[in-house]
């Protein structure tokens, strides 16, 4: 089932059937919003706006951990991030795509993790995008015509502010290639939760560095960002059946990134987190390994 996180526009797509928002519980909390569930293209889909509808939630308070332990409830076992970025480079202009496969987590004020004492876990994060995933979407993009890149670095920083124009040169100087405050955590539970995930970033000005950063208007931004929106329903409407009918898409080691990661015996392991991990984790808990 694909999952799709993002704003309350990329919903909105022509051809969606028995569209209908459910409340989902959540150990973790309450998720940012109802998520909506549909058909497309006869398929099942799922969309949660990240921060909420009417954009209610700042970055920093996004439950995140409630978002993704929603989704892998509702059975979703691929997430496309859709989000929106500033570049730091100028070959990554307004109104690119950028299917990124890495990132660097300078947020600091979140919960990062669905593990903790009474049941530690550590998975991999060396390469935090599903390769897979990342390949549908890149092929769905160039189908498409929309200018895309595929592979980049994406800098998480905490905000709400933006950044400093020292901190967006000391960025571009380790060679990042995008800034934003949303897929960390995000991804990092993703892969906790054995969910494939992929990110979308989807440029819509040029960071602080830029010379003509300043001079960028407030009607400029909007035309991209509604530019960018059109562009990215026509994405998950391109793409929804290509990654529905991926034959290798079982055996992806997203879906098992958890296979080697829990660390607490079984004996020692605390009742009440089992509980909470009942659904990111029941595929190895529910066997007691």
């Amino acid at each position: 089932m694909l999952g799709i996180i993002g704003g309350s526009g990329v919903y909105d797509i022509e051809g969606l059937e028995n569209p209908r928002w459910v409340k989902v519980a959540s150990s973790f909390g309450e998720p940012s919003d109802e998520i909506l569930l549909a058909e497309l293209a006869g398929q099942p889909i799922a969309f949660l706006p990240r921060h909420g509808r009417g954009h209610r939630i700042s970055p920093s308070d996004i439950n995140f951990r409630a978002n993704i332990d929603a989704m892998k409830r509702l059975g979703v076992t691929d997430i496309i991030s859709v989000s929106a970025v500033g570049s730091l480079r100028e070959d990554l202009p307004p109104g690119t795509f950028v299917i990124v496969d890495q990132f660097i987590d300078r947020t600091f004020a979140r919960e990062k993790s669905f593990f903790g004492t009474g049941l530690v876990a550590h998975v991999s994060m060396a390469h935090p995008v599903c390769n897979r995933l990342g390949h549908h979407l890149f092929l769905a993009a160039k189908q498409l015509a929309i200018p895309v890149s595929r592979g980049g670095t994406y800098l998480a920083m905490e905000g709400m502010q933006f950044s400093s124009l020292a901190e967006s040169e000391l960025y571009r100087s380790w060679q990042c290639d995008v800034i934003g405050m949303t897929n960390m955590p995000e991804a990092k539970l993703a892969r906790e939760a054995e969910i494939c995930y992929a990110t979308v970033a989807m440029v819509t000005d040029f960071d602080c560095w830029h010379p003509d950063h300043d001079n960028v208007t407030v009607d400029a931004i909007v035309k991209v960002l509604l530019a960018n929106a059109d562009k990215a329903r026509a994405l998950v409407k391109e793409v929804a059946q290509p990654v529905h009918a991926d034959a290798c898409a079982d055996n992806c080691a997203c879906r098992s990134a958890l296979q080697y990661a829990i660390l607490t015996a079984p004996e020692a392991r605390d009742a009440a987190m089992l509980e909470k991990l009942s659904a990111v984790a029941g595929r190895l808990l529910n066997s007691k390994s």
